[in-house]
C-alpha cells in the first residue's frame, strides 16, 4: 500500500512568516505551485500560504451586515471573523495573510486518507510533518502521478 513517503515531494519550496507577500506571490506563480508551508527558522510548520490567500486581497472588503433588534445592532459576523478577513486585505507580509495551522499529514499517512482529506476538505496542498518537522510536501498531482504509474 503506497503511502506519503512514497509520493511526497521531500525538497520542499517555503516561506517564512515575514517574507513580503509581493514575493510569495511571485514564487508561487514561477514555481506554478498552489500553495507553500510557512516555517519559522527551525524548520516548524506555522502556516500555509495559498493562491487563495493571495487573491483574497483583491477582493472588495467586506462590510459587516447589521440587522436591529429593539433598538440595538447585531452583528451577523463574528468580530474575529472580521479582524482576520481585515487582517488578509491589508497584508504585507506572509504571517499577516497566512492559513495558520494547517491541516498535515505523517509520512505513513496511506494515499487513500490523503485523496480523502483532498476530496473532501478541498485541499490542493498539504504539509508533510514527521516530529514536529517539514519533512515534505504532496499535492493533488502526486495523487494522480500513482494513477498513471498504475496504468
Amino acid at each position: 500500500m503506497l503511502t506519503v513517503k512514497d509520493i511526497m515531494t521531500k525538497e520542499v519550496i517555503s516561506v517564512s512568516p515575514d517574507t513580503e507577500i509581493t514575493r510569495a506571490a511571485k514564487i508561487l506563480l514561477e514555481k506554478r505551485i498552489n500553495g507553500m508551508p510557512v516555517v519559522d527558522d527551525q524548520n516548524r510548520l506555522v502556516g500555509i500560504i495559498c493562491q487563495s490567500d493571495l487573491i483574497a486581497q483583491q477582493k472588495r472588503f467586506p462590510v459587516p451586515n447589521l440587522f436591529t433588534f429593539l433598538d440595538g445592532y447585531i452583528s451577523l459576523t463574528s468580530i474575529k471573523h472580521l479582524e482576520h478577513e481585515i487582517q488578509k486585505f491589508a497584508a504585507i507580509t506572509v504571517a499577516q495573510a497566512m492559513s495558520p495551522k494547517p491541516v498535515t499529514v505523517h509520512p505513513d499517512t496511506t494515499i487513500e486518507e490523503v485523496a480523502s482529506l483532498m476530496v473532501d476538505k478541498y485541499y490542493h496542498t498539504l504539509p508533510v510533518i514527521e516530529d514536529g518537522k517539514l519533512v515534505g510536501i504532496v499535492g493533488k498531482e502526486d495523487i494522480l502521478r500513482t494513477l498513471m504509474a498504475g496504468s
